[in-house]
């Protein structure tokens, strides 16, 4: 089975293409596939919901805006800032103990990072277990144990078959087939805690990604359904009935996710709205001047 195409055309001819694999899983088969359904694929900013759950269990005095903002890539609108400043709040801890760095093209404030939410929710996680707090995202320490001892049981997968390395905001990142991220998505509702992040990411989109953001944009059009992006051009969802979606643009290009994800929709009865079908190219002048689509 071909991957999906996604050609960047330039007013009359086409520019660019990019390939992305996708799988669908419901009870653990295989629905719909395209392209590579093994592709090794880094979960990224993906695993934020299910690295959510050791919060979810340790804690009983967290809102639906809570566990939101600890499953989010954010982009430093200001409901989401103070929705991490919350957090941190309850932890209690400060935004000097976040680990998560200072992202290029962000205020020089660690808050700022598009992670933040995911470091205060390990903050809130470690102080509620007596963990040391220093460290908190290094391999090794107790929390990020118990993370990895949650992924692969959520995968089928003993932790020795995840691959681990470094995320961008420096704590372990898991890499696993395309159909074992998909099964994972379709699953987690089922994961003790798991159906308070589903049931927090619906309820807040808005804190999961942002205004413009393909997983906000696709849980506002879809209602019941939850959705979370990753680096490196990874899309993962979960609808209803217990299906499992990830996409993985074959280059990490992002753009090419919009017309994927309507495409793949589209062979499961899904449709979404032109936001996602046709994506514009425009220039320096705001002017359109080609689009993305799937071919």
């Amino acid at each position: 089975m071909d991957p999906l195409s996604v050609a960047v055309h330039r007013g009359p001819f086409v520019e660019s293409i990019h390939l992305v694999h996708a799988v669908s899983v419901r009870d653990g088969a295989v629905v719909s596939e395209a392209g590579d359904r093994a592709f090794l694929t880094s979960l990224r900013s993906s695993a934020k919901p299910f690295q959510a759950l050791p919060l979810v269990r340790s804690r009983d005095d967290l809102d639906d805006e809570d566990i939101a903002i600890a499953s989010a890539s954010h982009r430093a609108e200001p409901e989401q800032l103070e929705a991490v400043r919350r957090l941190l709040a309850k932890a209690p801890a400060t935004e000097d103990d976040l680990e998560v760095g200072l992202q290029e093209g962000r205020p020089p404030q660690p808050i700022f990072h598009n992670c933040s939410g995911k470091h205060a929710g390990m903050l809130a996680t470690c102080r509620a277990r007596g963990w040391q707090t220093e460290g908190y995202r290094l391999a090794g320490h107790p929390l990020q144990d118990e993370i990895l001892a949650e992924v692969a049981p959520a995968a089928e997968l003993e932790p020795s078959e995840l691959e681990t390395a470094v995320d961008g905001c420096g704590v372990v990142c898991f890499a696993l087939p395309l159909e074992r991220v998909a099964f994972m998505f379709s699953r987690l509702e089922n994961r003790e805690g798991g159906g308070r992040v589903a049931a927090a990411m619906r309820a807040h989109p808005q804190l999961v990604g942002g205004a413009g953001q393909p997983d906000t944009e696709l849980m506002r059009a879809l209602p019941g359904w939850i959705a979370k992006i990753g680096a490196e051009g990874l899309f993962c969802a979960a609808g209803p009935e217990g299906l499992g979606v990830a996409l993985k643009s074959q280059d990490g290009g992002y753009r090419a996710l919009r017309p994927a994800i309507a495409a793949f929709l589209a062979r499961l009865g899904h449709e979404l709205d032109d936001g996602f079908e046709h994506v514009p190219v425009r220039n320096s002048r705001g002017e359109d001047v080609g689009e993305l689509a799937a071919e």
